[in-house]
């Protein structure tokens, strides 16, 4: 319903976002390269090193510069998927390697970001046509997301490794890969078909899970954290993925809860902007903020 420009001005806008964090990233890279490196081998501090690729394919599906089928599409497409597959070999293999118990330590809720960007990848291998790359790369996503679902659904309710009050948001994303799941089956189908229906079903028990529990997150809302945009994204796929059911099932029930989810997305995304702008000293502390995991016992 957004006209066209109000379309390339928003989407101009998430753009420039992305370019300007990546940015700042690739000099942290440079000037502070323990810090990354810190990062990278940290058990929950590797997952956020899936976010940019996410958020550029996110953007790549979604350009009106050009057509999914066009070179520059393809060559984009290769340059953020490849990061993608590296980190895949470098967190999977150890899983695969390391044991049961291995993967029954670091499994954190934020692991869904890696099985999220295998899903994002195959969307937008299927939106060009590459059929067998979108099949592969989903295949590889859900294969870990049992793994991982069933990991976490055992060791959460009595670990001694809870995670933190403050980061409990990062438990939305529970619901954001099937979510993604289910958009990224519909366009490798072609169609909204029973197996993104079923995706499509459990993300959004999930969802009714977490939130019909509000005591979970009281102590994460007392303060504003940056882990608050957890909330945004698993509502954003969320809604997507409801838009897409009601589109295909026509019922008015379904366009009822398209209407609810995506206006709660929107709200909760307009909210998270607005507390933000008004808590910058929480962004960008008097202090320059960079310490390594190994001096602060978390990611930074």
């Amino acid at each position: 319903m957004l006209p066209s420009t109000a379309f390339t001005l928003l989407w101009s806008l998430a753009l420039f976002t992305l370019a300007f964090l990546s940015f700042l990233y690739i000099l942290r890279c440079f000037l502070h390269f323990n810090m990354v490196k810190d990062e990278f081998l940290h058990h929950v501090g590797v997952n956020y090193l899936f976010a940019p690729w996410i958020s550029w394919l996110l953007l790549l599906q979604s350009t009106p510069l050009f057509m999914p089928g066009s070179n520059y599409y393809l060559a984009l497409w290769w340059f953020f998927v490849i990061p993608i597959v590296a980190l895949d070999i470098k967190i999977y293999g150890q899983w695969f390697t390391k044991g049961k118990r291995f993967l029954s330590t670091v499994a954190n809720p934020t692991s869904h970001l890696s099985v999220i960007g295998n899903l994002v990848g195959a969307r937008a291998a299927a939106k060009m046509g590459w059929s067998d790359s979108s099949i592969c790369m989903f295949s590889l996503g859900m294969a870990h997301y049992l793994v991982l679902f069933v990991t976490l659904y055992q060791r959460l309710p009595g670990s001694d490794r809870n995670i933190p009050a403050m980061l409990r948001p990062v438990l939305f994303l529970f619901f954001a890969a099937p979510s993604m799941a289910s958009l990224a089956w519909n366009s490798i189908s072609g169609t909204f078909d029973n197996s993104s229906k079923m995706l499509f079903f459990l993300s959004l028990f999930l969802f009714m899970s977490l939130v019909s529990r509000p005591a979970l997150f009281k102590k994460s809302m007392k303060k504003f954290n940056l882990a608050w945009w957890a909330y945004s994204f698993p509502l954003t796929a969320l809604a997507i993925a409801s838009t897409e059911y009601a589109q295909e099932v026509k019922s008015s029930t379904a366009h009822l809860l398209m209407l609810v989810l995506s206006t709660l997305s929107v709200v909760v995304s307009l909210i998270l902007m607005v507390f933000t702008a008004f808590n910058t000293n929480m962004v960008l502390p008097k202090d320059d903020g960079l310490q390594s995991p190994s001096d602060t016992g978390s990611p930074v």
